[in-house]
């Protein structure tokens, strides 16, 4: 399945986003305002670029000593970290930072200073994630490991019936895997599949991606230990506490989105066609959250929007909030749905339910209750 070729039937209800995408050029041209960034998203960078430099900059520069003081800054760089992934890195590997695409070209090498491996995050994100929004075998964002069930079409193992109580735990690792394991898996599984240019610059790559990993021990662990007047577990602990938060953040405001009660699953056919056009599978794979959260929106980098991002991944997220109302409003013309909920709460709710239902029989698939693809339990 994972190599089988995904088709959307364009020539199916093509009206609903070739009107919407007439509205929202409208929007920008009658307003005479840019797809991309603004000065908003270069305040966002500078504000997490600090949460995530300046701690380390204290402690290097000896006016953090205790040991307190220490932990409290590799806190408040995990929430810096998460910060730049969401606002500048996530736009910057979109393209839609700035107009100017060598400017994006290099903030989305921002990736780098946070451990991961921008070629890699492009292709699962952009391509995959985006192109194959919750299909099995393609999605790889529903296809974390074993211990953990976010599809109706994985196999069903008796442990997952408490997931959704160990789930927040290893939300926590995501980054942590990142820096690891997990970009050296992929670089290999994305040679294997065939994806170019994986498949032509596999050596580039690699080597791009020691020196990375390299680099980034050298700073964030190396060098912070060799000055840090606190034992060297403190700086291990206090790196580890940094990926925790880091990760238990983005990867529960990404989950929120695609994982939850209204969320589909499409299976292609054998022909690999999917039911439905492009966009229609977006609106059915997609949910926003706390639409009216302004501060919220800001600190996660318009990502409470996800199903404004997922059908216009080339609009800066800036613009998410002005143009939800367009969606909203042609997706209710055209009988289609725009999944939404009031609060992150409530979203985090919605999570922890989908998780419980994913454990067990029955689950919850498009708002409806259905059994699974037939899986095996163990």
């Amino acid at each position: 399945m994972r190599n089988q070729k995904i088709i959307f039937p364009f020539e199916k209800n093509p009206e609903f986003i070739n009107d919407l995408r007439k509205k929202v050029d409208e929007y920008f041209d009658q307003n005479k305002k840019s797809k991309f960034g603004n000065s908003t998203i270069v305040l966002q960078s500078v504000f997490m670029g600090a949460l995530y430099i300046l701690p380390y900059a204290l402690m290097l520069s000896g006016v953090v000593t205790s040991v307190w003081g220490v932990v409290a800054c590799w806190l408040v760089m995990g929430m810096g970290m998460a910060g730049l992934g969401m606002v500048l890195m996530h736009d910057a590997n979109h393209r839609v930072f700035s107009k100017n695409m060598t400017v994006n070209k290099w903030l989305g090498k921002s990736l780098y200073l946070l451990g991961g491996f921008p070629p890699n995050w492009r292709h699962q994100h952009n391509t995959m994630h985006h192109g194959f929004t919750n299909i099995e075998g393609h999605d790889e964002d529903i296809a974390p490991v074993g211990l953990l069930r976010f599809s109706p079409h994985r196999k069903l193992h008796r442990i997952h019936r408490f997931q959704h109580i160990y789930a927040w735990f290893f939300y926590g690792l995501m980054t942590l895997s990142w820096v690891t394991v997990k970009d050296f898996v992929r670089i290999n599984k994305y040679r294997k599949d065939g994806v170019a240019p994986f498949n032509k610059k596999y050596s580039t790559y690699l080597t791009d991606l020691i020196i990375a990993k390299l680099l980034y021990y050298t700073f964030l662990l190396v060098l912070p230990a060799l000055v840090l007047p606190v034992a060297w577990y403190w700086v291990v602990g206090g790196f580890l506490l940094m990926h925790y938060l880091s990760g238990l953040i983005l990867t529960t405001i990404f989950q929120t989105a695609h994982v939850v009660p209204s969320s589909e699953y499409p299976l292609p056919a054998g022909n690999g066609k999917v039911e439905n056009n492009w966009a229609i599978h977006q609106l059915l794979t997609t949910s926003d959250f706390s639409p009216n959260g302004k501060v919220l929106s800001w600190m996660i980098g318009g990502l409470n929007f996800q199903v404004e991002h997922h059908l216009f991944p080339n609009i800066s997220h800036v613009h998410y909030k002005n143009i939800s109302r367009l969606v909203q409003e042609t997706a209710q013309e055209y009988n289609l749905p725009y999944h939404f909920q009031d609060s992150f709460f409530s979203a985090l709710k919605g999570h922890w339910k989908m998780l419980k239902d994913l454990g067990g029989q029955p689950v919850v698939v498009g708002g409806e209750l259905k059994n699974s693809v037939s899986p095996e339990v163990l």
